[in-house]
């Protein structure tokens, strides 16, 4: 079977989607005694399964929770961190401090929330988790809406070098806007729209709601569907639903609504409908330039109670000096938060409400991101035993609140350890493939910098080739940890493992990451599995450790590609200060 016959049924998307939704978490801060940091296994110096099998395992335990931010999962990690990269003889990378404190808001809205329509004059209702899910970033325990107009504004997208505005012509202030998600030329599948298949920033639902934003409407609420978000409405939900966190506003003053979510393709179908609209005929018009915002015969009104309170998370940093030039760093980083425990669903889903038992709440992270964190760990092991050492410092950074749109990461490229100028490059590690030997690296926003020419060149070592990753069009370069860097002007590398498996081939990678996608993602079912094969994610930090090692051990730069969207950011971060 051919790889694009292949992709076309998959519908890939499965292994690196940490980076689209948010966390829950149930647990209460609490402080908690130190994991051992090393239990009983003996560490081996080089990159080896063992070593990275203990450290999910530990990562990814009930012990832990689910490692959701400000709970006791959390104090869990961080020391496990911290005393790993004692273990290795790394110094503190925050000053004198393993850790970077992330202050963080804590919202929890009230899941009976309901959100209220007036349809042209008739009332509808709909209800949390199975026709909606609603939020707000304020910080307040209470915000209303009530009787504002609802405006379709397509994709909602402001775009001037696309010399494109969904929002030219209309004034959303107070108003709900309702947006589809993905880029204009997604759905109508018009490679001269945007990038094409191939997501931009614009797709991202993140980007939606900061440009309703920018525009004053009081809601937002994205029309979910699962080719355009990549994942079904179960992930939206689990994300959703819980605790929820955000950067202080005065540590991310961008605008903010006061509530977003999303609604199911089905409610807005049936919305739609009822005004006389067509669902599928205003995904084409939305698609088409020059689309003008329809305002609906309708309104939104919610009281969205939340629990809200001000905490902190941590961020955790480790330095390996450089020997020779050890202000220049090489940064490694994986996100260490997941879900936490959703003790709420043993009742949700448990006899006494009629269906079958469901004892599993805790949301382990295994996958997701437990392997990124144990393959910088390994990673970080072998640079510290490594001779000679490094010329060049290396800083290995697990952040944490990716799961809630990468505000670890976020809070320290504001306030970076190692000047952004003097930070050679990033490389990220989220989601790392247990499926075995591939054939092929898998390259997220492939095409983008140099650093792919260095990974091309360690890859063909092991007698592999680079692949861009399957689905461009689910935006996974904008996911994960590395993009805060990247539009920060830092070069950045997001790779991991391949499809097509030495064993199996491309039908067995594919249906691999298609049954992990279905059945563990954002699921209790993400654990560890003794029955992983994890020669080939040995492969892959064998791989991602060769590039830090070339660039510790020389004096390259390296840039963005001519007519990458970064370029000029880190040409900027580049030039000389002002005398």
């Amino acid at each position: 079977m051919s790889r694009t016959t292949l992709l076309t049924t998959a519908m890939l998307g499965a292994l690196a989607l940490a980076a689209c939704t948010q966390p829950e978490a149930d647990a209460p801060t609490a402080t908690a005694p130190a994991p051992s940091p090393a239990s009983d296994h003996a560490f081996d110096g080089a990159i080896n399964a063992a070593d990275f099998a203990a450290h999910v395992k530990t990562l990814a335990s009930d012990e832990f929770e689910g490692r959701a931010p400000g709970s006791a999962g959390e104090e869990k990690t961080v020391q496990y961190l911290e005393a790993q990269f004692k273990r290795l003889g790394l110094k503190p990378g925050n000053g004198a401090s393993y850790f970077q404190d992330v202050p963080m808001v804590e919202t929890t809205a009230d899941e009976a929330t309901t959100l209220k329509l007036d349809v042209k004059g008739q009332p509808r209702e709909l209800k949390f988790g199975s026709d909606m899910v609603v939020g707000t970033r304020t910080g307040q325990p209470e915000v209303k809406v009530d009787g504002s107009e609802l405006v379709f504004v397509g994709y909602g997208v402001n775009a001037p070098e696309q010399k494109w505005n969904d929002y030219a012509g209309v004034d959303v202030k107070g108003k709900t806007v309702v947006i589809l998600v993905n880029d204009p030329g997604f759905h109508s599948q018009d490679p001269k729209l945007f990038e094409g298949k191939r997501m931009t920033y614009y797709g991202r639902w993140t980007y939606k709601f900061e440009e309703a934003a920018r525009q004053g409407a009081a809601a937002a609420l994205i029309v979910h569907d699962s080719d355009g978000a990549s994942y079904g409405w179960d992930v939206v939900k689990n994300s959703w639903s819980g605790a929820q966190f955000d950067l202080p506003s005065q540590d991310d003053p961008e605008p903010r609504l006061p509530v977003q979510g999303w609604i199911t393709g089905e409610v807005a179908r049936k919305l739609f409908a009822d005004l006389g609209q067509d669902l599928d005929a205003l995904y084409r018009a939305a698609g088409q330039p020059g689309f003008k915002a329809i305002p609906l015969q309708a309104k939104a009104s919610v009281d969205l109670k939340s629990k809200t309170s001000q905490k902190s998370s941590k961020n955790v940093v480790a330095l390996l000096p450089g020997a020779k030039r050890p202000d220049e760093a090489i940064v490694y980083m994986a996100h260490w938060d997941h879900l936490g425990n959703h003790a709420h669903e043993a009742d949700e889903h448990g006899a006494s409400s009629g269906g079958e038992p469901h004892t599993d709440t805790i949301y382990n992270g295994a996958v997701d991101n437990a392997t990124g964190v144990a393959g910088i760990l390994e990673i970080a092991e072998a640079f510290s035993k490594q001779t000679p050492p490094p010329d060049r410092s290396l800083l290995f950074l697990a952040v944490t609140l990716e799961e809630s749109g990468l505000l670890g990461s976020k809070y320290y490229v504001a306030h970076p350890s190692i000047p952004l100028n003097k930070t050679v490059a990033v490389i990220n590690l989220d989601a790392m493939p247990v499926i075995g030997q591939s054939r092929d690296m898998t390259v997220v926003g492939s095409g983008s910098s140099e650093l792919e020419d260095i990974l091309k060149t360690v890859a063909s070592g092991q007698q592999r080739v680079l692949q861009a990753e399957a689905t461009p069009e689910n935006g996974f370069y904008f996911r994960s940890d590395h993009f805060n860097f990247a539009k920060a002007g830092v070069p950045a590398l997001y790779a991991k493992g391949g499809d097509d498996l030495i064993d199996g081939g491309l039908e067995a990678g594919l249906k691999a990451q298609v049954d992990y996608r279905d059945h563990r993602y954002h699921k209790p079912g993400d654990q560890y599995d003794p029955a992983w094969k994890l020669d080939g994610v040995v492969q892959d930090l064998d791989a991602l450790y060769g590039v830090g090692k070339t660039l510790a051990g020389n004096e390259q730069w390296p840039n963005w590609y001519e007519g990458n969207a970064f370029r000029a950011a880190h040409d900027k971060l580049m030039q000389p200060a002002a005398k």
